[in-house]
């Protein structure tokens, strides 16, 4: 089970630093967005380990990611 999480933490820093390349044409306020909720997602699927936790990590990350550059 532990492998599993493992994994799944992975697949998503992956994922994370894979749609970081995509921020080229973003402004300073979108890129902040993408990033507070990529490493939301990251921490909500390392603390919680299913989807809920994942997607309620990224919301509240994006959220957090906005209102950093306001």
């Amino acid at each position: 089970m532990k492998s599993i999480r493992q994994m799944g933490t992975l697949a998503a820093i992956v994922t994370v630093v894979a749609s970081l390349s995509a921020c080229n044409g973003m402004t300073t306020r979108q890129r902040d967005t993408a990033i507070g909720a990529g490493v939301g997602g990251v921490a909500g699927a390392a603390i919680g380990g299913n989807a809920l936790s994942t997607l309620g990590g990224a919301a509240v990350g994006g959220v957090i990611g906005n209102q950093v550059g306001k």
